[in-house]
C-alpha cells in the first residue's frame, strides 16, 4: 500500500528528524527546570518554617535567660540577707567550716533549679551534685555530657564524660573554686560550640557528598577543616579548596576562611572564591552550600531562552 503523500527527500527527512530531537531536548530540559523549581519552592517553604521555629526558640531562650538572671539576683540577695541575719560578719572574721558547707549545699540546690532553664540540669548525690550539660544547635538536640562534682571537703570533679580535647582542667582551675556558675556556663559554651561545629560537618557530608571531592579533613575539636568541592561555572565545573579555622573555642562559625580555585580556572572564579570565603564566615557550613546550590540554579535558569526567541 502506497502512502497518500509523496516521499520527502532524504535531506528534508533528516532536517525534520533533527528538529524533532531538538524539541525533545528542550522539553526535557524544561521539565528538569520545572522539577528543580518545585523542589526549590518546597525547600524555601521548609526553610521558612524552620526560621519561624528558630525565631520562637530564640525568643524562648531570651525569656529563659532573663528569668535566670532574675533568679540569680534574687538568690544573691537571699544569701546576703541570710548571712546578715545569722550575724556572720565576713569582713571581720572567716565563717566556720560548717557554715561554708551549708552555704555550698544551698548554692548547689539553687543552681540545679537555675541551670535547668538553660540546658544544664543536675541531681544531688551523697557527696555533691551530678550535673548534665545538654547541647543543641539551631533547635536540634545533639548530645549530653555529665560531671560528678564533690562539695566536701572541697569542690572538685570526681568523674566526667567531657571529651579530652575540651580544656576542662583549665576551666576548673580558673572558675570551679570561686564561681561554679561561671564554670558551668563557660563549659556549656565550649561543649555547645564543639557540638555545633561537628553537626555542621555531618550535615555537609550527608547532604552534599556529591559536591565534595576526596575526604574532608578535620581534627578532634572540629576547629580546623580542610576540604575540596566542585563549583559549576559558565565554562564547566571547577575545583575549589577550602580551609576553615575556628580560633574562638566558644563559637560555631569560623574566624578565618580561605577559599582558592585551580590555577587554570577563569578569572571570574577568583571573585566567586572570595564570595564563598565570606559566606563561610557568615553561615553554618551546610547552609553555605545551600546558598551555593541556589545560586547555581538561578544561573541555569538564566540560560533559558526568553519566550518569543527564534526557534
Amino acid at each position: 500500500m502506497t502512502s497518500a503523500f509523496p516521499l520527502l527527500p532524504k535531506s528534508w527527512r533528516e532536517m525534520e528528524k533533527g528538529k524533532s530531537n531538538s524539541e525533545d531536548g528542550v522539553l526535557a530540559h524544561l521539565e528538569r527546570l520545572e522539577a528543580q523549581a518545585r523542589e526549590s519552592a518546597l525547600k524555601q517553604e521548609e526553610k521558612e518554617q524552620q526560621e519561624q521555629k528558630l525565631a520562637g526558640l530564640k525568643a524562648r531562650v531570651q525569656e529563659l535567660r532573663a528569668r535566670r538572671d532574675e533568679l540569680r539576683a534574687k538568690l544573691e540577695l537571699q544569701q546576703k540577707g541570710l548571712l546578715e541575719k545569722e550575724g556572720v560578719e565576713t569582713d571581720k572574721e572567716q565563717p566556720s567550716a560548717r557554715a561554708v558547707l551549708e552555704w555550698k549545699i544551698r548554692s548547689m540546690k539553687d543552681l540545679l533549679q537555675l541551670f535547668y532553664l538553660t540546658g544544664i540540669s543536675g541531681k544531688l548525690t551523697k557527696r555533691g551534685v551530678c550535673f548534665c550539660i545538654s547541647t543543641a544547635y539551631e533547635g536540634t538536640y545533639l548530645h549530653s555530657y555529665y560531671l560528678d562534682v564533690l562539695t566536701k571537703p572541697e569542690v572538685q570533679i570526681q568523674r566526667h564524660s567531657v571529651p579530652t580535647f575540651i580544656p576542662l582542667e583549665q576551666l576548673a582551675r580558673k572558675h570551679l573554686q570561686t564561681d561554679i556558675r561561671r564554670f558551668l556556663a563557660v563549659l556549656s559554651d565550649h561543649l555547645n560550640a564543639y557540638a555545633g561545629r561537628r553537626y555542621q560537618v555531618d550535615q555537609l557530608q550527608e547532604r552534599f557528598s556529591d559536591r565534595l571531592e576526596g575526604t574532608l579533613q578535620r581534627n578532634s575539636l572540629c576547629n580546623l577543616l580542610v576540604f575540596h568541592y566542585n563549583v559549576s561555572g559558565h565554562s564547566g565545573s571547577f575545583l575549589f579548596s577550602a580551609k576553615l579555622l575556628y580560633s574562638d573555642p566558644c563559637c560555631s562559625l569560623p574566624t578565618e576562611a580561605i577559599v582558592s580555585c585551580t590555577p587554570n580556572a577563569p578569572a571570574e572564579l577568583a571573585e566567586m572564591a572570595a564570595a564563598h570565603s565570606e559566606t563561610f564566615r557568615r553561615l553554618a557550613l551546610h547552609k553555605a552550600f545551600d546558598s551555593f546550590s541556589k545560586a547555581e540554579e538561578t544561573q541555569d535558569q538564566a540560560l533559558i531562552s526568553p519566550p518569543g526567541s527564534p526557534q
